[in-house]
């Protein structure tokens, strides 16, 4: 009986005793790692300490290894002396010389029978006859085709402001006909007093022929009627000038040997569609004094003046305006010898009409 408790005792002291053991054996438990703040980029660089190397990033120490033992011939690190593949040839890939590069030009001459066979391909087809009176229409439907004008530019009453001086009236008009190079054209133009005889009138008949988009180029004769009858030979200009100026000039060469000239030019302000104010001025020039025309050399006299018309249609348009009237140099002298106002503003009553 007492064999059997020591027995019993032995075997559960055995377990006890081990777990006693195991516990005083194991490790301490160690103390957690502080936090690296700045590695987490919770502070300012300048609150950080200088980054000490890693020891583990420490240079290996080569002189340990032994390399210079080894031999790297055996190991086939080294080129072969002679390689039997030879260096790639980049040329014969066509990159040396490409033909087809931008703005390389084409070396193939066109086919020989390119430029054969009719003007117009459509005779092919429909043939000669057929197609020439088809390409005169459409030549004359646009462009080809003879048209005309007739524009009164001015027909006024001219009434003066000042007592004494003459009221008149005045004509400017002129016609063309013609296509869009070649025209005839027909000038006329004059003036008188109401009561009175016409003082001056002239006509031109021009040959226009387009110089330009904008331009025309014509010559002919001048007759003028009043006062004395004269024959002048004409060539001048006409046309659009930029920012939509209308401009004309002429040179005039008389049968007597008197050279004269005139250039005039006027511009259309719309206020509204139908509403146009027009300034307008011409002056006239001589290279030697007229005795029997009272005109001296240099500018012999100078029109400014201004025109609010109103297009009640587009072909019909009456006007009002003023305009100041000026003789200059020797002439102006001529007049005032004569007894005669050399200048002078007109107030305007007149129609400008195209058909």
């Amino acid at each position: 009986m007492m064999r059997s408790a020591a027995f019993v005792m032995a075997a559960l002291a055995a377990p006890l005793s081990a777990q006693q053991h195991s516990h005083q054996s194991a490790h301490p438990t160690p103390d957690p790692a502080p936090v690296d703040h700045c590695a987490m980029g919770h502070l300012p660089p300048e609150k950080c300490p200088p980054k000490a190397e890693s020891e583990g990033q420490a240079a290996p120490d080569h002189s340990a290894m032994d390399h210079a033992a080894k031999d790297h011939s055996q190991m086939g690190h080294e080129a072969p002396a002679n390689s039997s593949q030879d260096p790639m040839d980049h040329s014969a890939h066509g990159a040396a010389d490409d033909k087809s590069a931008p703005g390389a030009a084409p070396e193939s001459a066109l086919p020989p029978r390119a430029l054969e066979g009719p003007r117009h391909a459509a005779d092919l087809v429909w043939g000669e006859d057929a197609m020439a009176p088809a390409r005169r229409q459409l030549a004359e439907e646009n462009g080809g085709m003879q048209t005309g004008m007739v524009l009164v530019e001015r027909l006024e009453a001219r009434l003066g402001t000042e007592s004494g001086s003459e009221d008149g009236y005045l004509w400017d008009a002129q016609a063309w006909y013609g296509g869009d190079l070649d025209r005839l054209v027909i000038k006329t133009e004059g003036e008188g007093e109401f009561g009175g005889s016409v003082e001056d009138a002239e006509v031109q008949a021009l040959y226009s022929r387009a110089i330009g988009p904008f331009f025309d180029l014509q010559a002919g004769v001048r007759l003028d009627v009043e006062p004395e009858s004269r024959t002048h030979a004409v060539i001048g200009m006409q046309g659009l000038a930029p920012y939509m100026f209308h401009v004309d000039g002429a040179l005039f060469l008389s049968d007597r040997g008197d050279l004269t000239a005139r250039i005039e030019g006027e511009y259309d302000q719309k206020i509204t569609q139908r509403l146009i104010l027009q300034p307008r001025i011409e002056a006239e020039f001589s290279a030697q004094d007229i005795a029997e025309r009272e005109i001296g050399a240099g500018i012999t006299k100078i029109e400014p003046g201004i025109r609010l018309r109103y297009e009640i249609v587009r072909e019909f348009a009456p006007y009002v305006g003023l305009e100041y009237e000026a003789k200059l140099g020797q002439t102006a002298d001529i007049a005032k010898a004569a007894g005669k106002d050399p200048d002078g503003l007109k107030v305007l009553f007149g129609l400008r009409a195209w058909f």
